[in-house]
């Protein structure tokens, strides 16, 4: 009864109070704050950091942002996480060390091997603050566990960036004017965090300018799958059966869904190709890509080192890898050769000093035009050594997608507005020709493919200029011809084992026919002359 009669207080009370008090009308009323937004990290700037004359701003943009050179928007706006990333354990090793012990179960906002994130400072211009550098600060951490900050290095390499753990650091220093690519953000338990990134650059009137923001991600439970024997690559089906074994297609994990063309692509349009003017990239960012105008539909190289960026013909670039690119095959990567052997590779993420090559299907006149994926197909390959094209995960494990080793033509689909960059790896220094083909079919239904040759010369003592002329351009191309070499070189070469099994059942055939004369001719040997 008491209970009942403070209820009954209160609720008077409450009358009393909503009706001494005065209306408000309908239009004065603050609605109640929007809930943050569920985003993918997927090709996404993590943080993006720009300057306005003295004043800094930290956002996020997602890959339609990014594609399109939106601004984004505030980081407090949504939250990372739990769709697109990717649980797994730390690998033994030093290379991970500081994400905790081997085994350990760790969650990476990013899936992995492809769409990984970025730290993007395009926004400060080149010259504008001291030392070309802007530092980015991890503030307080609010959580159930350890955050961690890293970029990829190499094959079963990993950086730390920042961290709130007990050895890691909580700031690294960005180049101005560009972006950091393959980045990953972990975390060691399920959860919700909370963190503040700082961005701070000193400017040359000697003003320091700051900008703050606030990070949500939300981590799923952390259970990462058993290893499984990796599916073989997709080999497309050869003109004899016994000329190569199946291999299954890898498709790049957690890319991009395909977003809205930029305005400008309201009518597709083929990027106009740089006219004649032979280009040898040995460092720098460059994509391979298809154009489409109309029914035409050709392979160029986006030459993304002046902004705004040129298309080249494939004809007219020889990309260098360098000396600068040579590693030692750890062990575990049979792929590139024996432990302890030194390759050419040019790294998934950016490095100074060496031609970053990427792949991508964003031009506005394919996302606009092509329906379904992309078909990448390696039909062959030219040069003094193994070629492999690899992808290197979150936790450093690689998936190959390409291997001269392994038989001819190999198939890679791209969904479109995909931007990709991966580890091409060469086993000795020369000329390489490779023999790339891309294949799509318009929102008319009609079936589009081009063949070119990609030319890269490898190593400081190879002469990237005898890269130019016969064999390098078109081998073929561009409404649904496969491709008679039309570059001059004849048809390119190929290598591994398609073109091994090629000789050997020539061989055959050849042995086979040696063997008929032979015994011809001892039957006539042996006939009585009469």
């Amino acid at each position: 009864m008491r209970m009942r009669s403070r209820r009954v207080g209160a609720a008077s009370l409450a009358a009393v109070v909503l009706a001494l008090t005065p209306a408000v009308a309908p239009a004065a009323v603050t609605p109640a704050a929007a809930a943050p937004a569920a985003v993918t990290s997927a090709g996404a700037d993590l943080v993006s950091v720009a300057l306005d004359g003295d004043a800094m701003s930290l956002r996020f943009r997602d890959a339609a942002q990014v594609a399109g050179g939106a601004a984004g928007r505030d980081p407090a706006e949504v939250v990372l996480g739990p769709e697109g990333g990717l649980a797994g354990r730390v690998p033994a090793g030093p290379a991970f060390a500081f994400l905790g012990k081997p085994g350990h179960a760790v969650w990476a906002l990013s899936a992995g091997d492809t769409g990984f994130p970025s730290l993007d400072t395009t926004g400060v211009r080149s010259g504008v603050v001291v030392d070309d550098r802007v530092t980015l600060t991890l503030g307080s951490v609010e959580g159930p566990g350890t955050f961690t900050a890293y970029t990829l290095s190499g094959l079963g390499a990993a950086t730390p960036l920042f961290g709130n753990g007990a050895d890691l650091p909580r700031s690294t220093q960005l180049p101005a004017g560009r972006r950091t690519d393959g980045v990953v953000w972990a975390f060691d338990a399920a959860g919700e965090y909370r963190f503040t990134l700082t961005g701070a650059a000193a400017l040359r009137s000697g003003e320091t300018v700051r900008a703050e923001a606030t990070y949500r991600v939300h981590v799923p439970a952390i259970e990462p799958a058993e290893p499984a024997v990796p599916a073989p690559m997709k080999q497309a089906a050869q003109p004899r059966a016994e000329a190569a074994e199946a291999l299954a297609a890898p498709k790049p994990a957690a890319a991009p869904k395909p977003a809205a063309a930029p305005k400008a692509a309201a009518v597709p349009q083929a990027a106009k190709a740089a006219a004649g003017a032979r280009q040898v990239i040995a460092d720098g960012h460059v994509d391979m890509g298809p154009n489409l105008s109309g029914d035409s539909w050709t392979i160029r190289i986006k030459d993304d080192r002046s902004s705004p960026p040129v298309w080249r013909e494939t004809a007219d670039v020889v990309l260098h890898a360098k000396d600068k690119a040579k590693i030692t095959v750890p062990a575990g990567a049979d792929f590139l050769g024996r432990p302890g052997d030194t390759v050419w590779v040019l790294p998934q993420t950016q490095q100074a000093g060496l031609v970053w090559p990427g792949w991508n299907t964003q031009h506005a006149s394919v996302v606009s035009g092509i329906k379904g994926n992309v078909t990448w197909t390696l039909k062959g390959v030219n040069g003094p050594g193994r070629f492999a094209l690899f992808l290197t995960g979150s936790f450093g494990k690689a998936e190959v997608l390409f291997d001269s080793t392994k038989p001819f033509p190999q198939k890679l689909d791209i969904p479109l507005n995909t931007h990709t960059h991966g580890n091409w790896a060469f086993g000795k220094p020369g000329l390489y020709r490779l023999a790339v083909q891309m294949s799509g079919t318009t929102t008319a239904g009609k079936a589009v493919t081009d063949t070119k040759t990609l030319t890269i010369a490898v190593g400081d003592s190879t002469d990237p200029n005898a890269g130019f002329g016969p064999g390098s351009g078109s081998t073929g191309g561009g409404n649904g011809d496969d491709g008679a070499d039309q570059g001059g070189g004849g048809p390119l070469p190929r290598t591994g084992a398609g073109w091994v099994l090629t000789a050997g059942a020539l061989g055959v055939v050849l042995v086979a026919v040696g063997t008929l004369l032979l015994l011809l001719v001892r039957r006539r040997s042996a006939t009585p002359a009469g």
